[in-house]
Formats: structure tokens, sequence, C-alpha cells
């Protein structure tokens, strides 16, 4: 089935008239499942059987208070505690200062494979999920920041917050010095205030653009740019520094408002306009319910702002709502290249000596951790799709299970050596790709075929559905398979005789193996 069909039937799914389903008082396996992959990523069958049966109120009461308190699983990349590297001025030619952005690459490389790991290994998905989205909100790219460190501390800043107060994280991410850099702000004076920041904390971080809502103007723009002047980064150890000297503390008008204001007050005045909450809540819906809000999202805007933008607050309100449970909700959200990566990881329980090549398959299938397109982020959804990247994501599925069924016990057919033999284990490996290379040590390129090998126990994971490698599945264990890696009805019709891992590399090929 094409792509575009596949989209016509969302959007008639979505269009759909169909009574609401309050929050479950005694979640089923589908619906655990549906919990749990919009939540965090496509979870594993234990994963499931844990919260099935629970009521959805606890399942979700649960999972937030696990994400609170979650911490990372992995020690940092060992470059974090090194002292930075210089200055570029400090650099006498070109030679070292490309040496010095080639090293920060490399490290911005350890930061992607360290959180890949973090995202398939933790026990919190939905922190990972939280902390993602943040980085899309706050868009920020190390292309332009360069220094690894500021990249490591801005992701720590996000993780943070990810589930605490928005206004607190908003505050912090105005002051990151990886922020100061990428937009500009961090050599802003009262000469000469650069507006970069200023718009972008209105149009994308707060308020939402002026014709759909934000209600500010060019003028407020201008004037809030003169509050933020004097946030600077230090020089050597690229930390923020306010700098008075360099501040406009003249009398500044901001969204009807008239004071000598600060940028941390001219943060608060935005906070206090109604369109703050209901964009933020807006975007979270997005994210966790559907591609269109509905009038339900009132209540939970109205509970945000009541609760001074208690993240934690709009997530639990949002995943227990009616539309999230709502029948024509399901299957309405496009998978990111990290959901597809990591979802097919977690799900399959993949072994990954190195996390290297997942982080270059989601930069080959359009998301670059570290990396968005520009300060707006990854745009997601109907994006992620075109002729080529469908293409992509289906090849990324049929090369892990044709690697599994032809059991190569030395390289596989994705070309890649195999690791050390896992008892029970078919031995399969990652894809490469020329468009997405990696930095190796001394500057040298790599592709996510260089690097480690992954294994799969193929038997045991079709056992725990009735499926054999060696036997036709029967009508009902093609239904539950189906459930299982399928948010909608299977669309392409699978060859009898297919058996074993062929038939779940063919549903790893539907259209609907793309939704969740």
């Amino acid at each position: 089935m094409s792509y575009a069909r596949s989209g016509s039937l969302l959007v008639a799914c979505l269009l759909a008239s169909s009574s609401l389903l309050a929050a479950p008082e005694r979640l089923t396996e589908d619906q655990a499942r549906h919990l749990l992959i919009r939540s965090g990523f496509a979870p594993s069958q234990l994963e499931v059987d844990r919260i099935t049966g629970q009521s959805a109120q606890k399942a979700v009461s649960d999972m937030i208070l696990q994400a609170k308190a979650a911490r990372p699983g992995h020690a940092a990349p060992a470059f974090v505690s090194e002292p930075p590297p210089p200055a570029f001025r400090d650099l006498k030619t070109q030679d070292e200062r490309q040496a010095v952005r080639r090293e920060q690459l490399r490290q911005g490389q350890e930061i992607k494979a360290w959180w890949m790991r973090e995202m398939v290994e933790t026990a919190s998905p939905l922190e990972e999920r939280m902390t993602l989205f943040w980085h899309n909100h706050f868009a920020t790219s190390q292309q332009k920041v360069i220094r690894s460190q500021a990249m490591w501390a801005q992701h720590q800043l996000l993780r943070a917050h990810a589930m605490g107060n928005f206004r607190s994280l908003l505050h912090g991410i105005a002051k990151d010095p990886a922020m100061l850099v990428y937009l500009d702000g961090a050599n802003s004076r009262k000469e000469a205030p650069n507006e970069n920041f200023a718009r972008e904390v209105m149009e994308l971080f707060t308020l939402g653009e002026a014709s759909q809502g934000g209600k500010y103007s060019e003028a407020d723009i201008k004037e809030a740019a003169r509050a933020f002047t004097g946030w600077s980064v230090e020089r050597d150890g690229f930390a923020f520094v306010n700098r008075p000297r360099q501040h406009d503390g003249d009398s500044k008008t901001i969204l009807g408002r008239t004071g000598r204001f600060d940028g941390d007050e001219a943060l608060d005045i935005m906070l206090a306009q109604p369109a703050a909450p209901r964009f933020i809540v807006g975007k979270l819906w997005k994210e966790f319910v559907s591609p269109t809000p509905n009038a339900e999202m009132d209540r939970i805007v109205s509970q945000f702002q009541a609760q001074n933008f208690d993240i934690a607050v709009a997530v639990k309100d949002l995943l227990l709502s009616d539309a999230f449970w709502a029948p024509e909700n399901r299957g309405s959200l496009i998978k990111s290249p990290v959901d597809l990566v990591v979802g097919t990881v977690r799900q399959f329980g993949l072994s990954y000596a190195d996390m290297a090549p997942l982080a270059a398959k989601s930069a080959q299938l359009g998301q670059n951790l570290l990396f968005p397109p520009n300060v707006k982020g990854w745009p997601g959804h109907t994006d992620w799709i075109n002729a080529t990247t469908l293409l992509d994501r289906q090849r990324f599925g049929e090369q892990i299970f044709r690697a599994v069924e032809m059991q190569d016990e030395g390289r596989s057919s994705m070309g890649m050596m195999a690791p050390e033999p896992v008892p029970g284990a078919t031995k399969m490996a990652n894809t490469s790709s020329n468009a997405d290379m990696m930095m190796a040590p001394g500057g040298k390129r790599r592709g996510p075929d260089a690097l480690a090998a992954f294994s799969f126990d193929a038997d045991r994971w079709l056992a725990q559905y009735g499926a054999r490698m060696d036997r036709v599945p029967s009508d009902e264990v093609k239904a539950r398979l189906a459930d299982v890696l399928l948010a909608e009805p299977a669309t392409n019709a699978i060859a009898n005789g297919t058996v074993g891992v062929a038939y779940v590399r063919m549903l790893s090929r539907d259209p609907a193996y793309q939704l969740k």
C-alpha cells in the first residue's frame, strides 16, 4: 500500500465518529500496550504484562512517579569530566581549529550513543520520552554550538526538568550556554540587542506564532530583546555569566506591561499570557494523543495553569483523557525515527554491544539527535514520511529480520562482524548508509555498519506468542502477532506458508508498523 493511501486512512480514522472511551478501570493487554507505546517506546511483553489488569489511573500515576525520580542508568561519557577545550580565538592555525572541532563532534557522537542506550535500557521510558520532547521543543544544534560539554550540560538540564516545572525549565534554558550561543544571545548588549532569542522564545517556546493566537508584536520582540541583554557565556569555562554593564536597564514595555525588566521578568510576563499554557499543552497533546486537539484540552490547559506549569500534571491529564483512549485516536500518530529504532530494539529484546549504530540509523531516517534541522526542531507527524524515508523505514525491519533468517555465523548480510555468541540467540547486525557516517577517533569516518552487531533470541520471542521458527502460524497466532506489532489492522497480505521470523518481517513492512 502506498503511503498516500495510508495517510488517507489516518485522516479518515481521525474524522470517524465514535463514542469516547474513558480511562479504563482495568487495562486489557491491548490497552496496556497502547499506554506504553504512547508514553515511551514500543514495549516488551514483560512491560505489557506488568501493568495489564491495573487501572489506568494507577498505571499512569506510577509511571509519572517513576519518571520524576528516575536517574540515568549509565555513567557519563569520559570527556564530560575533562577540562574544556581552548576557545577558537586562542588557536593559532586553521588546522588546530579543525582538529578541535572534529574532536567536539566526535564527543557529540558519544552523547548520542549514551542517550540511545538510556532510551533502550531505561526502566522509565516516560522520562526519556519527555527529555526527547524538550530536546525538540528547545531545539539546539551542535553544528553551531560545537562545544560537546555545553550540549551535554543542556541535555542534563532538559532531563532534570523533563517532568518538573515548565517555568523553571524555561528560565534554565534561557541562561543555558548552548542556547545562548545557538540563538546569538551571548553577544547581545544594550548598544546592539540581538532579537533572535526574544523572537523564538515567544514564537516557539512559550506563546506560539502571533498569527495563531500568540498576540505579540514586533515591538514586543524588540523590547524583550533589550531585557535579555547582558546574559552571556564565559570565554574559558563556557558557563553562564550575567554582565550588568551590558544590560539595558531602562524602562521597557513588553506585552502591555512597563518596567525596568530583566530577562527573568520578561519570561514571567510571557508565561502570564493566556496563550502560554495553551501552547505548551497543545504541543504535548500532539505528542501523546492525536494531531488535532479537541475541546477536552481546555480542562487540561486550566489545570496546567492552576498548578503553575507543572509538567507532570499536564502529562497525567493527557494520558487519562477520554481522547487518549478514544478508538479513533489509535494509530493516529506516526513513529519518529527514534520511536521506530528504539521501540524495535526494546520490543524484540535486541542486544547491542555499541549503541552508535542506532543513533546513526535514526539520523539516516531523519532524526539526528543533537542536530535538529533548525530552531523549530523536527516538524514530526506526516513530515517523518516521504517516498524515500518510508522505504528506508521498511528496509530497517527488513534487514533486521532477513539477517535472522540467514543465521550467518560469521558476517550477516548487513556487512558487520557478529558479536560473541549468545546462547539461544541468532546473530545479526545493523545496516550501513553513506548518508549517515560517524566520527571515529583520529578523525576517520565510519558508518553504522562499522560498529557493533546485535543478537536476537528469535525462538524465545516467537514462543511467547505461540509461534515457531519452522511452523506456519495459526490464524489465532497471526492475529496475536498483528495485535502486538501493529497499531491498526494490517494492510498488506502475507503469503500463505510464511513461517517464523519471515512472518514477523512481513508485519514490520506493513504501513501500520509505522503508526502508534
